[in-house]
Formats: C-alpha cells, structure tokens, sequence
C-alpha cells in the first residue's frame, strides 16, 4: 500500500492508512519471507521505521499514544536485531575489503570476513529462540496495527496543516542540531541522532508526496543517499564495537590492525563526506521550510 498522506482528505482516516499498510506489509513480510529470513528482518525494520517516523511527526497531538508505540515498536524491532546485524558486519567488512588500498590489507580483511561468518553462523546455531520469536512478531504487530484504531486529529485542514509543520520544523531542527554536534567533536552518538532524524525526514518527504510531487521526490533522493552514508559510518562504527566487546572472534593480531586502521580511515572518509551532503540536506532554515509546508497543504485544502 502506498506510504502517503494526502491533504484533501480525513487526516485521521490517512494516518492510519499510512500506518496500518506499513505493519499489514510487515506481517506479511514475517509470515511469508519470500526473500529468506534475513531480508525479511531487514525489510519489517524498515517498516516500522517508517511507522516510528509518522508517529513523531504527529507527537504534538498524540503524546501518549506515540510514547507507547514508539516503545512498542522499538522492542519489537530490537528483539529481531541481533541476527541481522550479525549479517550487516559482514557486508561491512566486505564493503571495505572491496575498497582495500593494498593486495596485504584485501588479505586480511577476507580472513576478517570469515571470523565473522563463523560468528554469525555460531549466533544462528545458538540462537535457538530465533524461529519462536518470529512467530510471535505478527502478533505485536497486529496490536500495534489495533493501536492505530484509536488515534484521532481533533480540528480541520488548517490545524492538521498547523500540526504536521511543527512536527517537520523540529525534526528539521533536530537534525541541525545534531550537524553542528558532528562538526564539534565527530562523536558516533552524534552522527547516530543525524542518521535516524535525516530518516525521519525522508520519511516525511514520502508520505506528504502529494503536496508537491517533483520536489518531494527530489528531495527524498538527496536524503535516501545521506542515509545511505550515514549508515554505513554506523555500520564502521558497530564493528569497531564488535572488536573491543569480542577481541576472541580475531586471533590474528596482525589482521586485526588492518581492519581497525580500514575502519579509521573510511569513518573520517564518510564522516565528511556525509556532513558535506547534510548540508546539502538541511541547507533550508527549517522554520521558513516548515512554513511552506503548511501552506502547501493549506493550498489543496482550501
């Protein structure tokens, strides 16, 4: 079902529809898994991601309500979590053995790569709880779809209008912020809040489609490739993590410093090149941005 939200008609009866075709096509991912059981936890992750994206959107209106499906959704994400990012370090490292600067760092880092197949493949082996807790998924989706049932905009078009532009101004704000923390001290916890609001943002660009096509779409294309490279700095960063919690997985000294001066060097890469493309991203101030916004959905209502 299309992810949009369209201004001429009932915003209650368009919110939920944005929000149950994301977790009706979230069940359906989980129950059917017609790409395998990785993809399929990759592909309902997405799909709540962009539920979490709406529900901030609308807190303003919903505080509660957003609060306990946030959480919801959040745990539900989380429980799935492990399997999958066991299988995104190895795209990680694979990714960097692809841009290996020299014939001995390749070599390592293929030996690197294996340590973590061997990971993976012992986690999938001990995780025996995997398979029970994916057919207990659908049914917290199918509540958190009940949920939805229950929310309800009070008012008319101008103050829908009113309500989805200062959730887009502070998202918006939030993400410049988080620009500024990144250019200050670089910290990973910085980029990680500029990756999940540029993620919300781009949400944004998808669901209110209808207010101006072209540049909705244009828009969303220049934040999916800031994602794009905000995700795999996190990704670099997840496996710096992995090494110093589980040095055990990397009995080869000599690889592991290849690995760990390849992440180095491609976080300070993409850091910069992701703050360069952010500022592409935001370059609006976000109160005059959020302003257009409200009269964009003004002009279709009126």
């Amino acid at each position: 079902m299309p992810f949009r939200i369209r201004p001429d008609r009932s915003f209650t009866a368009e919110f939920r529809k944005a929000v149950g075709g994301q977790l009706r096509d979230a069940i359906h991912t989980l129950e059917e898994m017609p790409d395998g059981k990785h993809e399929a936890i990759h592909d309902f992750r997405k799909n709540l991601k962009r539920v979490r994206s709406l529900y901030r959107l609308v807190a303003e209106e919903i505080p509660e309500i957003q609060e306990q499906e946030n959480g919801r959704l959040r745990e539900v994400a989380q429980s799935l979590s492990a399997m999958r990012d066991a299988a995104a370090l190895i795209e990680t490292a694979a990714h960097l053995k692809a841009k290996a600067r020299n014939g001995e760092e390749k070599k390592a880092l293929g030996r690197i790569i294996e340590a973590l197949k061997a990971r993976r493949d012992h986690m999938a082996e001990a995780e025996a709880t995997i398979d029970q807790k994916l057919t207990k998924v659908p049914d917290h989706l199918k509540a958190a779809a009940a949920a939805v049932e229950d929310v309800h905009f009070n008012g008319g078009p101008q103050r829908h209008a009113r309500l989805v532009a200062k959730g887009w101004r502070k998202t918006a704000l939030k993400a410049r912020e988080a620009i500024a923390q990144c250019r200050n001290g670089e910290s990973a916890e910085a980029f990680h809040t500029l990756r999940k609001r540029a993620q919300d943002y781009r949400a944004y660009h998808a669901a209110l489609r209808p207010l101006w096509p072209a540049a909705m779409d244009a828009k969303y294309e220049v934040t999916s490739s800031l994602v794009d490279l905000l995700g795999r700095i996190h990704d670099l960063d997840v496996l710096c993590e992995l090494v110093e919690a589980e040095p055990r997985h990397f009995s080869n000294a000599d690889d592991l410093a290849y690995l760990l001066d390849a992440i180095i060097f491609h976080q300070q890469e993409g850091r910069q090149a992701a703050l360069e493309r952010a500022e592409e991203v935001f370059a609006d101030d976000p109160r005059e941005e959020a302003d257009r916004i409200e009269l964009l959905w003004q002009a279709q209502v009126s």
